[in-house]
């Protein structure tokens, strides 16, 4: 194989090595940057979540804050924690709760102390209510900061409602923060736009010696005794909002369920969940919720790893396209040097043809002249015959090499080339076929093919005087098929081997023709087929 075959060869592995390399890369690049911004939002999430837990740790020590005022100090509970709760300014600090309450313990059907406790911190007149079946109660004895709103939550038994109820208990039990299910809050009755909610609630227990409550609280085994409960309300809508403030005009879709899971219950949705939603875990006391928040970038996270994906596409093919391309300029350049190549064997095989034919012809002229010469009467007459049939040789080759005409009738040439072999227009007429066009090429082959043939027979064949001659062709299908048959000859023709003319009428005969050609001898007899594509050029 030729050195620059091998270097092509590996030329194309390379550019397929390098578009490999470029794809995987880009692959590769697509993916990390696909997962870069899948953790960037996860983070994003991650902090959103961070900075609402870390908003409801603020409320928890708020709360544990006024558990210890009041614990220090329960006869002075409602001024103390007005005071506080002034200076702290939870609503500003951490703004998200709707207020902060104490719910005290009462024995069920003695409301009295409960009302004393309200007419000193509000200055009128507030029943406990609903009704309840409960051995104990806890009513609301203070909600600060004040508003009208929070005024219609005032005596308020917390413990008539199972979902505060169940709450409270695990407060109890516990002594540790507990939030509630989903409730509407005792304030909503005097909102105008009325949202769900939920409470956060911690235990102050009895101190020491003293009684009031103990009683009715030893009534729960296991526990120590309440005295009351100091709790924060929560509006959901007002909570999120004051929690995540401006944040939310960039998210998209932000959805929050109470409990774990897909099947926890829709507490709060804001705009239109995507397809890209991060799931995050929030600690709301000793619950937990889920929070799933989508930042709708689907460009930004799609958009980016595509573009890179088909800009290393792009790359690849380039880099394919290019070798292709160059590819073909080297399989053109390699077709031209073959055909370069083929015209030059076809130079020497014509240069070599035609000192062959010089030596034919010569041979053809002597062949010519002698025939002749026996034909002739007298000097004159030899001169006659001889040059008419020299011209009309050099008429039959004048037309096939300058192409006179568009095509030539297989008939002509055949009679033609018999014709100045000597045949007499009696034999001429038992030469017959169809008509049957040749292109110039066609021609040129037919008639190199036919003039063999009669030099040959002038020479060792049924032209030289000894034998007999039949020509005639045919159509068999989309075929021709010509035989050149000479028989009765005075020894059986030799053909174990081509000599170079024959080779060259072979060569003839499957190029221009497209045809073959089948040649054999026996018992004083020759025969030749040649058959090939009818082409049909006279329309």
């Amino acid at each position: 194989m030729r050195p620059s075959t091998w270097a092509d060869r590996l030329l194309a592995l390379l550019v397929r090595f390098v578009g490999l390399v470029i794809l995987l890369a880009t692959i590769v690049a697509a993916s990390a940057s696909f997962l870069y911004n899948q953790a960037e939002e996860a983070d994003q999430a991650e902090r959103v979540a961070a900075q609402f837990n870390m908003r409801l740790r603020d409320h928890v020590a708020i709360l544990e804050g006024v558990r210890a005022l009041y614990q220090s100090d329960a006869a002075a509970s409602g001024p103390g924690i007005r005071a506080y709760l002034a200076a702290l300014q939870p609503q500003v600090q951490a703004p998200g709760m709707e207020g902060i309450g104490i719910a005290a313990a009462m024995r069920a059907g003695t409301p009295a102390a409960i009302e004393e406790r309200l007419r000193e911190n509000y200055g009128g007149d507030i029943q406990v209510w609903p009704a309840t079946d409960q051995p104990v109660g806890f009513a609301v004895v203070l909600v600060e900061p004040y508003t009208p709103r929070r005024h219609v939550a005032l005596g308020f038994d917390m413990y008539s409602e199972p979902v505060r109820r169940e709450a409270m208990r695990r407060a109890w039990q516990t002594g540790r923060p507990a939030a509630s299910g989903i409730v509407q809050l005792a304030q909503e009755r005097a909102a105008t736009v009325k949202q769900q909610g939920f409470l956060i609630y911690l235990p102050v227990y009895v101190r020491g010696s003293e009684t009031g409550v103990t009683d009715v609280a030893a009534k729960a085994p296991g526990t120590r005794p309440v005295e009351a409960f100091v709790y924060a309300p929560f509006r959901i809508n007002d909570m999120m909002k004051a929690v995540l403030g401006s944040q939310l005009d960039k998210i998209d879709g932000l959805e929050i369920r109470a409990g774990a899971g897909p099947s926890a219950p829709v507490i709060f949705r804001h705009g239109k969940m995507g397809w890209d939603a991060q799931d995050q875990t929030l600690r709301i006391a000793d619950h937990q919720w889920t929070m799933r928040i989508s930042y709708g970038r689907l460009l930004e996270r799609l958009g980016r790893p595509l573009g890179i994906f088909l800009f290393g596409v792009a790359l690849a093919l380039l880099a394919t396209q290019l070798h292709r391309v160059q590819r073909r300029r080297l399989n053109a350049f390699q077709a031209l040097a073959a055909q370069r190549a083929r015209h030059a064997e076809d130079r020497e095989l014509m240069i070599g043809e035609m000192a062959h034919r010089m030596k034919n012809a010569f041979a053809r002229i002597g062949a010519l002249a002698r025939i002749t010469l026996r034909e002739s009467a007298s000097l004159e007459d030899f001169e006659t015959k001889f040059d008419g049939r020299m011209r009309a040789l050099s008429d039959a080759k004048q037309m096939l090499v300058t192409g006179a005409v568009e095509s030539v009738e297989l008939g002509r040439i055949v009679h033609r080339e018999l014709e100045l072999a000597g045949r007499s227009p009696e034999q001429l007429a038992a030469v017959t076929g169809p008509d049957v066009r040749l292109d110039d090429e066609g021609a040129q082959a037919l008639s190199l093919a036919i003039h063999e043939f009669v030099t040959n027979s002038i020479k060792y064949g049924a032209l030289a005087g000894q034998g007999d001659l039949t020509v005639g062709w045919r159509r068999i299908g989309d075929d021709v098929e010509l035989s050149w048959v000479e028989s009765d000859l005075a020894e059986t023709p030799h053909i174990d081997s081509e000599s170079f003319g024959t080779q060259f009428i072979r060569t003839l005969i499957e190029r221009q023709l497209k045809g073959s050609w089948d040649r054999h001898a026996t018992d004083h007899l020759l025969t030749i087929i040649i058959r090939w594509p009818d082409r049909d050029v006279a329309g």
